[in-house]
């Protein structure tokens, strides 16, 4: 899966709204607990090369089974252009070569690395999103740093329970896969900073964008979390895409653009 991303991922490509005349991302090496992990720092002209700058950080998705941060390039060119911030994309390692809780550590470090220069959000899709909760989370366990928003797309958030019967893209058999290779000693797949949903509290957490589709399998998850987190008293935007699987933005490229819109301006507007 790691070598075949690059060739066989095409999602995106008709979303290419904006920022396809930044330069290409810059790529940088940021010291974690797990040792140095890739970054690549997306910026308009004006920002780059500023550590001080506002800085979105985003975690790909991949089911924590492909190593291929540019199948997100989209999102990161239309984000940094769009909301006028720096988006950090991580190189993060996945399985076969790491199992939990390596990325989610290697994530949140990486993010309190950029916290301690410049005012910070984290997001993801998929399993990105999971873990971009999960940073929220550590961040606000450790007191390591204070996000200034999440991102949360199609959100991965309970890997202890099974999935719902239906026939999305998001299968049982690849739950199974994913438990396997990621998640291989059971007792880890209902820790907080694995399935989100089941933290003891979400109190504390910063505003949250959670973005769910309807006929997506891991639906459940982000709703369920977004009722949550307004329980504990935060502020949440929850958008459900009508009639879409799991990819829920390129199924609707039309209703994509509203969607995107909507998410660079809470960026831009949290990052100030």
């Amino acid at each position: 899966m790691h070598a075949s991303a690059r060739f066989t991922v095409r999602y995106g490509e008709d979303l290419r709204f904006a920022g396809s005349d930044l330069p290409r991302p810059r790529r940088r090496r940021v010291a974690t607990r797990h040792g140095p992990v890739p970054v690549w720092e997306y910026a308009p002209p004006a920002l780059a090369g500023r550590d001080d700058a506002p800085a979105h950080v985003h975690l790909h998705g991949g089911a924590w089974l492909m190593r291929h941060p540019f199948m997100d390039d989209w999102w990161c060119r239309y984000l940094a252009a769009t909301a006028r911030v720096r988006v950090l994309n991580v190189d993060f390692t996945a399985a076969p070569y790491a199992v939990f809780p390596r990325a989610q550590e290697q994530s949140h470090d990486v993010a309190a690395w950029a916290a301690g220069t410049a005012p910070v959000s984290v997001g993801g899709f998929s399993s990105g999103g999971g873990m971009a909760a999960a940073v929220c989370l550590m961040a606000r366990d450790a007191d390591s740093f204070t996000p200034r928003l999440q991102v949360l797309g199609v959100p991965a958030l309970d890997l202890a329970s099974e999935l719902p019967r239906g026939a999305g893209a998001i299968s049982p058999s690849l739950r199974a896969l994913v438990r396997a290779a990621y998640f291989p000693d059971p007792a880890t797949r209902a820790h907080p900073h694995a399935s989100p949903l089941l933290a003891p509290s979400l109190a504390g957490l910063p505003r949250a964008l959670v973005l769910t589709a309807e006929r997506d399998t891991l639906r459940r998850d982000g709703d369920d979390y977004a009722t949550r987190l307004r329980e504990a008293g935060v502020e949440v935007w929850h958008d459900v895409t009508p009639g879409v699987d799991h990819y829920f933005l390129t199924e609707d490229p039309v209703r994509a653009r509203t969607t995107m819109a909507r998410v660079a301006a809470e960026v831009s507007a949290a990052l100030g």
